[in-house]
């Protein structure tokens, strides 16, 4: 667990699931640190026997996930510094990526930018009717360029450039559930967290092998991530120490 004033990542074991939840008072966004400790905390999970699904899930009502901290987008001076916190994002979605359990994502609120990315990573993602989506990389002078290959996986190379392309409009809950980035949408809370609650208790049940061998399954060729998202914050961190982009944020 990391808590402080700047938000948490906290796991919680219930029988045979786990459940990750992460917090910033900004719209859940997510700094280095938070991005760091997510990583490792789906790491850990993941190697734990005894557990046989994870939920990620974010505190609050209003946001899942803000994306990148603009705190810390606003602070970086080079392009060293972007890629090393565009590399948290790379270390999550690669976590999520080799992790052999099953990852179910609950979504109460609306995403942006690499938000957006860490649903699309998940397995399985199960949203309320408000919980819009927005690309906004290119509205700040960067682009979505580690979240590319999982949203390219999850909704087509297609539906990722238009999301891309216009970065000032937001999309409903409805077109990402038709576009296969959310599984499911409820119109209120009750109904999404019982639904939750339905899939994590027939997983919890499941055999862990025959859903780990599935999991490898589903992200087969996936295994040159680490190289291409390692080559991806490469060119976001160039970009985003660029003056355009640091106008921008500041702007923003």
């Amino acid at each position: 667990m990391n808590g402080n004033l700047s938000g948490y990542v906290r796991s919680e074991r219930h029988g045979q699931s786990m459940t990750i939840e992460f917090f910033h008072p900004k719209g859940n966004s997510l700094p280095r640190s938070l991005l760091s400790e997510l990583a490792t905390q789906i790491h850990s999970a993941g190697l734990d026997d005894e557990v046989r699904v994870i939920l990620l899930r974010s505190a609050g009502e209003n946001a899942f996930c803000a994306g990148a901290s603009f705190a810390e987008l606003s602070a970086i001076k080079t392009a060293q510094e972007g890629e090393d916190f565009f590399n948290g994002f790379v270390h999550v979605i690669n976590s999520m990526r080799k992790c052999p359990k099953f990852i179910i994502a609950r979504i109460q609120g609306k995403s942006v930018g690499g938000g957006v990315g860490l649903i699309a990573a998940a397995d399985y993602s199960i949203a309320l009717t408000g919980a819009e989506i927005r690309l906004s990389e290119l509205a700040i002078g960067i682009g979505p360029f580690v979240i590319g290959p999982a949203m390219e996986r999850k909704i087509g190379s297609s539906f990722f450039s238009q999301l891309a392309i216009d970065a000032f409009s937001w999309r409903t809950a409805e077109w990402a559930k038709s576009r296969g980035l959310y599984s499911e949408v409820h119109g209120t809370k009750e109904q999404m967290d019982e639904s939750i609650a339905r899939i994590i208790n027939h997983l919890s049940h499941s055999n862990p092998q025959a859903m780990k061998e599935m999991k490898k399954m589903f992200w087969e060729g996936t295994s040159h991530w680490d190289q291409l998202l390692a080559e991806r914050a490469k060119v976001s961190g160039k970009l985003v120490a660029g003056e355009f982009a640091q106008k921008a944020i500041k702007k923003g």
